[in-house]
């Protein structure tokens, strides 16, 4: 879970021990944030837009597609997420990617959604990170944040998600292992505009 401010406060002197540079990471990675929300009975940090580049915050652009309207369209090269409308319009949304050696492109489809959902990192990823946990259960400082969409090509899961984050400050940056995570308030909207079935369209970074 990542560091409260209040839980700082409260700890007293003890926590002034922690070395400097850590104290200002932290300060700095609080900037992010600004005040609390409830969701599902679940309370969580809202994101300071102000902290995020305007760029990737949410909005309504022109957008020349050949998509069904109401498809996801995911641009991992410039980092936006597209959901399309009719007359060449989209609701577009920064987001985070795959990092170098995870990232993936093609088509699949939202076969499965949840709220709060629970993590649980594939074997390939707790082999490379031994310390994670076999799962987590849903709620703030979940990796995958609020929500969490599931990608499946011909009926087989791809383990890849569309999610939330407890690390906004990554959103237009290459982060993820394959995972396309989004600011927790962008994921929330688009759970409610995505239904099962919607496809997605990831697509190939082009040099």
């Amino acid at each position: 879970m990542k560091f409260d401010r209040r839980s700082f406060m409260a700890a007293g002197a003890a926590a002034l021990s922690r070395p400097a540079s850590l104290l200002a990471q932290e300060v700095e990675e609080d900037a992010y944030f600004t005040g609390d929300a409830d969701d599902h009975g679940v309370v969580y940090r809202r994101t300071n837009m102000d902290a995020i580049d305007a760029v990737f915050r949410r909005q309504v652009v022109r957008y020349p597609h050949s998509e069904v309207p109401g498809s996801v369209v995911v641009d991992i090269r410039y980092h936006f997420l597209y959901l399309t409308f009719e007359n060449n319009v989209a609701l577009r949304y920064g987001v985070g990617v795959g990092r170098e050696g995870f990232q993936w492109f093609g088509r699949a489809q939202i076969m499965r959604k949840a709220v709060w959902p629970t993590w649980t990192p594939p074997p390939e990823m707790r082999q490379r990170q031994p310390h994670l946990p076999q799962n987590m259960k849903g709620g703030w400082g979940n990796p995958l944040g609020p929500r969490a969409m599931y990608l499946y090509r011909d009926g087989r899961d791809l383990i890849f998600r569309i999610h939330g984050t407890v690390e906004p400050w990554t959103i237009g940056e290459n982060v993820s292992s394959g995972c396309i995570r989004m600011l927790n308030e962008d994921v929330i909207d688009l759970f409610g505009r995505a239904p099962v079935g919607t496809r997605v369209l990831v697509l190939e970074q082009v040099e």
